[in-house]
């Protein structure tokens, strides 16, 4: 049976589904390297090459190819929750905490292999990176589908509210700018 129709008979039913629904049929789907190479996208001066393999009002799953010298920036996927699972190569994952409309800043930084997933709870900032020498690919699948995601530049002290066909990079175009939001720098806090 190929991946679509794997996809199809796992996720196309879920309706809201929990964190927990996502991540057994993520691991049932068993999705192999073999199975998302048609899919891949390379990467260009972005971070990552992503396309949508499977899309419906619940549930929305891509497939990345990373960039070996690019990390994506901290961001969040809005109202969105999900599962990352690491299909090729090995990743730097940073987990970021923040407070009130200030700067996120690294509460953690794992080093993620093959075979791992990794969970993306509602609200969660992170980012992640290629290292090692083979080719990171991912998977990711999201419920709902990504609207509203939030992208940290924390040189500018910035953030921005994407459109759905930008990733996590602080975006080039105007029209993928939504919103953009002026940060307050750890430092500009009152205790």
């Amino acid at each position: 049976m190929i991946l679509q129709e794997r996809i199809e008979m796992l996720f196309g039913s879920m309706q809201n589904p929990s964190s927990r629904q996502l991540l057994r049929a993520l691991k049932q789907l068993g999705a192999r390297l073999g199975d998302v190479i048609p899919y891949l996208k390379k990467p260009g001066n972005k971070p990552y090459g992503r396309q949508i393999i499977y899309q419906n009002d619940h549930i929305e799953i891509l497939v990345m190819q990373w960039s070996s010298y690019l990390d994506c920036a901290p961001h969040d996927h809005g109202q969105s929750y999900g599962w990352v699972q690491i299909i090729a190569g090995c990743s730097d994952h940073w987990i970021y905490e923040i407070s009130h409309d200030s700067l996120p800043w690294e509460k953690l930084k794992r080093k993620e292999k093959s075979g791992s997933y990794l969970n993306v709870g509602k609200g969660m900032i992170h980012k992640m990176g290629s290292r090692g020498e083979e080719s990171l690919i991912t998977l990711h699948v999201y419920s709902p589908p990504i609207s509203g995601m939030k992208v940290y530049d924390l040189n500018k002290c910035a953030a921005c509210i994407v459109s759905e066909d930008c990733g996590a990079w602080w975006p080039e175009e105007q029209k993928q700018q939504l919103k953009t939001l002026r940060l307050k720098s750890p430092f500009e806090i009152e205790p």
